[in-house]
């Protein structure tokens, strides 16, 4: 293969290429949110008197494609570093059973017939990707719920979701923040971990 040959080949395979990770990009929140909205479908009188039976189908099938621990770092910020090893995994142990609960209560207005892929934007070359979706409510609300992603070995995952334009990682970091200051991580981490086994609504997010 002559030189040029080579080079026309290599710029024709990399827009296929950006084609391709868009595809997979688009692909990790719309399947697994597809796939949880269909399993709420199957009794959705029953999920919206159960959240236990919600947060079951979340942590089953869509935050396998969540990436847990890069959320939590970043919503512990500067935090994270000063952190021990046990606090670390107490937090992300604590983050993912607060996330769980959220999202599945969000989840369950939502019903996978009214849910919309958008058109991707962005530069997948960065490693970072924004899914946006529209989903309708019941009573016809369009609500905008995107995905940010980014790419891992293990292939793109999730660690972000804005709904209705609050970010669940950017808001909840803010909160933490505060409480951080005031009462500690060690006060932080017990109250979440009280919160998550009495089923209580979270504060934050």
């Amino acid at each position: 293969m002559t030189r040029r040959l080579a080079i026309l080949v290599a710029a024709l395979a990399i827009p296929a290429a950006f084609a391709a990770a868009a595809y997979a990009a688009e692909a990790v929140p719309e399947t697994t949110a597809r796939k949880l909205l269909e399993a709420l479908d199957a009794d959705r009188a029953l999920a919206k008197k159960d959240p236990a039976r919600v947060r079951k189908l979340v942590d089953e099938i869509l935050l396998p494609h969540f990436d847990t621990d890069y959320s939590a770092r970043l919503v512990l910020g500067k935090n994270w570093r000063t952190a021990t090893e046990e606090q670390r995994k107490r937090f992300i142990a604590a983050f993912y059973q607060s996330l769980l609960r959220n999202y599945g209560s969000a989840l369950a207005e939502f019903t996978a017939d009214r849910m919309q892929v958008l058109p991707f934007r962005g530069d997948l070359s960065t490693g970072q990707a924004t899914v946006r979706t529209q989903v309708k409510r019941s009573n016809g609300t369009v609500v905008p719920v995107n995905y940010t992603l980014r790419a891992t070995p293990d292939g793109w995952k999730a660690w972000d979701v804005t709904i209705e334009g609050i970010s669940y990682v950017r808001n909840f970091r803010n909160d933490v923040g505060a409480e951080i200051d005031q009462t500690g991580l060690p006060a932080l981490i017990e109250r979440l971990e009280k919160e998550n086994q009495s089923g209580a609504p979270p504060k934050a997010g």
